[in-house]
């Protein structure tokens, strides 16, 4: 099992920078997969960027890619999401989950993930 905390949201105009970290207990954290979901007002929790702990391979959503860039140092038992020109559409609740399951076919499946994080708020003003 393992318990999911995210930090570095926050409030940042268009255009600007953000950096979330998840740190994740448990002493397998390099056996599963980690992504990064997030959930507007009003909207379904969507995928963002997902990282596989074999070979590392990432994956994105399109409207992210080029922008957003997700990492992991398994040392640290962290994932991050590096976020930049941040625009206002990008404003949400940003969750990190995890699994050991999940495929390159499903990673961008939110009900493929156990394990889920509190969540932390990135609003980007226009």
């Amino acid at each position: 099992q393992v318990q999911l905390v995210e930090s570095g949201g926050g409030l940042v105009q268009a255009g600007g920078s953000l950096r979330l970290s998840c740190a994740a207990s448990g002493r397998t954290f390099n056996r599963y997969t980690m992504g990064w979901f997030r959930q507007a007002p009003g909207k379904e929790r969507e995928f963002v960027a997902a990282i596989r702990w074999i070979g590392g391979s990432t994956s994105y959503t399109d409207s992210v890619k080029g922008r957003f860039t997700i990492s992991r140092d398994n040392a640290k038992n962290t994932v991050y999401l590096q976020m930049n020109s941040l625009k206002p559409e990008d404003t949400a609740v940003y969750y990190c989950a995890a699994d050991t399951r999940v495929t390159l076919g499903t990673m961008s499946r939110p009900y493929e993930y156990d394990y889920w994080g509190q969540g932390t708020q990135v609003t980007v003003s226009s």
